[in-house]
Protein backbone atom coordinates (compact mmCIF):
# COMPACT_ATOMS: atom_id res chain seq x y z
CA UNK A 1 0.00 0.00 0.00
CA UNK A 2 1.43 3.35 -1.00
CA UNK A 3 0.99 6.63 0.90
CA UNK A 4 -0.41 8.27 -2.23
CA UNK A 5 -3.29 5.74 -2.21
CA UNK A 6 -4.79 7.29 0.95
CA UNK A 7 -6.72 10.56 0.51
CA UNK A 8 -9.16 12.57 2.61
CA UNK A 9 -12.72 11.67 1.58
CA UNK A 10 -13.82 15.34 1.90
CA UNK A 11 -11.06 17.43 0.28
CA UNK A 12 -9.07 14.79 -1.63
CA UNK A 13 -5.70 15.78 -0.13
CA UNK A 14 -3.22 12.96 0.57
CA UNK A 15 -3.19 11.75 4.18
CA UNK A 16 -0.80 9.48 6.05
CA UNK A 17 -1.56 5.81 6.60
CA UNK A 18 -2.09 4.71 10.21
CA UNK A 19 -2.73 1.42 12.03
CA UNK A 20 -6.37 1.26 13.13
CA UNK A 21 -6.12 -2.04 14.99
CA UNK A 22 -4.43 -5.44 14.83
CA UNK A 23 -5.81 -8.94 14.41
CA UNK A 24 -4.22 -12.33 14.84
CA UNK A 25 -3.72 -14.48 11.73
CA UNK A 26 -1.89 -17.81 11.85
CA UNK A 27 -0.31 -16.88 15.18
CA UNK A 28 0.99 -13.47 14.08
CA UNK A 29 -0.48 -10.04 14.83
CA UNK A 30 -1.28 -8.28 11.54
CA UNK A 31 -1.98 -4.51 11.36
CA UNK A 32 -5.12 -3.13 9.70
CA UNK A 33 -4.10 0.05 7.85
CA UNK A 34 -6.52 2.98 7.36
CA UNK A 35 -6.29 6.60 6.19
CA UNK A 36 -5.09 8.97 8.91
CA UNK A 37 -6.58 12.33 9.90
CA UNK A 38 -6.66 15.22 7.41
CA UNK A 39 -4.03 17.93 8.04
CA UNK A 40 -5.44 20.44 5.50
CA UNK A 41 -6.59 23.50 7.56
CA UNK A 42 -9.14 24.41 4.88
CA UNK A 43 -10.90 21.01 5.12
CA UNK A 44 -13.96 20.48 7.34
CA UNK A 45 -12.46 17.16 8.55
CA UNK A 46 -9.20 18.92 9.64
CA UNK A 47 -7.53 17.56 12.79
CA UNK A 48 -4.61 19.64 14.14
CA UNK A 49 -1.38 17.81 14.91
CA UNK A 50 -0.69 17.24 18.61
CA UNK A 51 2.72 18.44 19.77
CA UNK A 52 4.85 15.79 21.46
CA UNK A 53 6.03 16.76 24.96
CA UNK A 54 9.79 17.02 25.31
CA UNK A 55 11.70 15.25 28.05
CA UNK A 56 10.76 12.43 30.39
CA UNK A 57 7.05 11.87 31.02
CA UNK A 58 6.13 12.95 34.54
CA UNK A 59 9.57 14.45 35.08
CA UNK A 60 10.35 18.00 36.19
CA UNK A 61 13.03 20.34 35.00
CA UNK A 62 15.42 21.32 37.80
CA UNK A 63 16.45 24.96 37.89
CA UNK A 64 20.08 25.77 38.42
CA UNK A 65 20.80 28.31 41.18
Amino acid sequence: MDRSDQVCPVCGQPVETVVKRRHKTLGAWVPVWTPGPCRNPECEEYVPAVAEPRGEPGGTVAEES
